[in-house]
């Protein structure tokens, strides 16, 4: 089912639902710049036989309205927008999954709204700002991004025709999915195609790296979150590599981690079984402790 929200100041998401409305909802919250549709088809499936699952867009991608230079906002409101979302739906309590920038929402959902949360479940990011010192992972410590995709980020926005706009995003997908899984060149490049489609334009927001990131200095209250949450270790993530999930597991006392071998900061056909048995596994034994109640 697709739906529109509104989220404030003007701005309306869409948002997709599948599966059963009475099984326990599960929202997805993806990065920066991506759409809802960033989340394959055949994860969303997996998922759907056990939860009624959620996705959509961020302001300013897909279907979502786009005016970040008209009504500029911050990263967190973001999060807001998350909330909004399971408002509109009638969501009280649903489990929470998001990667990357997405990853940094979550957090601040594990912080502001724990309420509204059943479990957590985030990778392909970092801890936020201003947590506790670790004594074993210092965060002087911690690598940067892949220096390809440093250089590849150079040339993001530039103007090209649509033919060298989608090779370049394959071959930027190649680098965001590691060395280690099959990559599949047709497979992103007809997501590239759909994303497109869907959202009815090739041309890439810059609304996200532009806006606000303010407030997002919170990583010492990690510690007082309760709420059961999975950390994913991807290794070979070119963006958040080792040991940044084992960083951010150690920051939230109910975190626990969970290595995916081979998995990267792209979710191609080879990740999606291994990504969402993880998944699963945390929200039944969730599920099953009754916290859903």
């Amino acid at each position: 089912m697709e739906t529109f929200v509104e989220a404030g100041d003007g701005y309306r998401l869409w948002v997709e639902t599948a599966g059963e409305d009475d099984l326990p909802p599960l929202l997805l919250v993806m990065g920066a710049g991506a759409s809802g549709l960033g989340w394959p088809d055949a994860l969303v499936a997996r998922l759907a036989r056990h939860h009624r699952v959620i996705r959509y867009d961020h302001r300013d991608t897909g279907r979502s309205t786009r005016a970040f230079h008209e009504r500029p906002y911050a990263v967190r409101d973001l999060a807001g927008d998350a909330v909004a979302v399971l408002d509109a739906l009638s969501v009280d309590r649903a489990h929470v999954a998001g990667m990357s920038m997405g990853g940094y929402l979550v957090q601040l959902l594990l912080l502001d709204h724990p309420r509204r949360l059943l479990s957590a479940a985030l990778w392909g990011t970092s801890v936020l700002g201003g947590a506790r010192p670790d004594p074993e992972i210092r965060d002087e410590d911690l690598p940067g991004p892949d220096p390809r995709l440093l250089a590849m980020w150079e040339q993001m926005g530039q103007e090209r025709d649509r033919e060298a706009e989608l090779e370049w995003r394959v071959e930027h997908w190649r680098l965001l999915n590691g060395d280690v899984l099959p990559f599949d060149a047709q497979e992103f490049g007809d997501l590239e195609r759909r994303v497109a489609a869907h959202s009815g334009t090739w041309r890439q927001s810059s609304a996200h790296a532009l806006a606000d990131q303010s407030g997002m200095e919170r990583g010492e209250e990690l510690a007082r979150v309760t709420v059961p949450t999975l950390v994913v270790d991807a290794p070979e993530d070119p963006i958040t590599p080792p040991p940044h999930a084992a960083r951010l597991a150690r920051a939230i006392p109910s975190a626990r981690l969970v290595t995916v071998p081979g998995l990267g900061h792209a979710l191609g056909s080879a990740a999606v079984p291994p990504l969402a048995d993880a998944i699963l596994a945390h929200t039944r034994s969730v599920d099953a402790d009754g916290r859903t109640s």
